[in-house]
């Protein structure tokens, strides 16, 4: 047997049950382990993404495993092998596939999203978007892969060079992870979060961080970079304010690396945009690259995963804690232990 979270509608969440089949050709079954909780299935969650998860809609993609079974004509795994999954799928034909640039495909299959995800006992998946993860990696670790990689493809979208301040505005987990990442390009690197909190996460992580709306954060940021302003701004609050805030700090040509996903249009300074020559950037996915590096990161210990995952709920908790990650109340990371069991009602 195996069980599932299924979304059923806004704020509902129920643990269904269903005999477990065998992976079909090309695919595998994973013994999901640890599955995390992202801003996206909070908004699945809220019911706010009705038109693309159809109850009832199994939720996750940052995860981390164990193949469990094989099908045929997979070649290079084993079973045992502890794994992740990149949750893409694209057409290979569209103009953007043409062009190289699969993980924006016109026609994307995000796993998780459009198709069922890792939030199971048991998930089958194309052994194509299988990642091997080292055998010394923690699980729960490892499930910080997948929004790990979000922030290396942030970095590199703003092509970061050594010594060049940045400033992160958003501390939560993408923000967070981007900061940490930088730092090790060897980036100078400023927080930009209202919340006390997550501040001091920041801090405990040997960041500088600040709220910007504070009377003295400008002046503190022409100081840190003697009046210039800084190189790059990575946008990570979903915010008008955060977005006001990131371009505001700009240097002449700088570059504005937009990583949320804002609900609605925002009003953007654009004659600063002309004035300083600034560069907008859109940072949405990412690339298989990003996501081998993002598993160096993490089994190198530069990715501080014990101090990001603040709590882990068995799977028959899943309501609780989606709504511990929504109060956003100490918390920073929740994961769902996928092996714990559980059934009924997802309380």
């Amino acid at each position: 047997m195996s069980s599932h979270v299924a979304y059923s509608g806004a704020r509902t969440l129920v643990v269904e049950t269903a005999d477990a089949v065998p992976p079909p050709p090309g695919q595998v079954r994973i013994a999901v382990a640890y599955t995390g909780i992202c801003g996206t299935d909070l908004h699945i969650f809220h019911g706010d993404m009705d038109g693309r998860v159809r109850p009832p809609g199994v939720l996750g993609h940052e995860m981390s495993g164990r193949i469990a079974e094989i099908g045929s004509g997979v070649e290079g795994w084993q079973v045992g092998d502890p794994v992740t999954v990149m949750p893409l799928r694209w057409c290979g034909e569209c103009p953007a596939c043409r062009a190289g640039h699969t993980s924006i495909c016109h026609r994307l299959v995000f796993l998780g999203i459009d198709a069922p995800g890792s939030m199971q006992t048991s998930w089958t998946v194309p052994a194509d978007t299988l990642v091997r993860l080292p055998a010394d990696l923690p699980l729960d670790h490892a499930a910080l892969v997948e929004p790990t990689a979000v922030a290396v493809h942030d970095v590199r979208r703003a092509e970061l060079r050594p010594g060049e301040r940045a400033l992160v505005v958003g501390g939560g987990p993408i923000g967070l992870l981007i900061a940490v990442v930088a730092r090790r390009s060897g980036a100078e690197v400023l927080l930009a979060e209202p919340d006390r909190y997550r501040r001091s996460i920041g801090e405990g992580l040997g960041l500088t961080a600040l709220d910007p709306r504070d009377d003295g954060f400008t002046a503190t940021v022409d100081e840190w970079t003697d009046g210039a302003g800084a190189a790059v701004a990575f946008e990570v609050s979903g915010a008008a304010a955060g977005v006001s805030t990131a371009v505001a700090a700009l240097a002449t040509r700088g570059r504005l690396v937009q990583v949320a996903i804002h609900p609605a249009p925002r009003e953007v300074d654009l004659h600063r945009f002309f004035w300083r020559e600034l560069t907008l950037l859109g940072a949405r996915l990412y690339d298989r690259e990003d996501f081998t590096a993002a598993v160096d990161l993490l089994t190198e210990g530069v990715i501080p995963a014990a101090t990001l995952i603040s709590r882990v709920e068995p799977f028959g908790r899943a309501t609780e804690a989606f709504v511990a990650l929504e109060s956003g109340a100490n918390v920073v990371k929740v994961l769902i232990d996928c092996q714990s069991g559980g059934a009924g009602e997802a309380r």
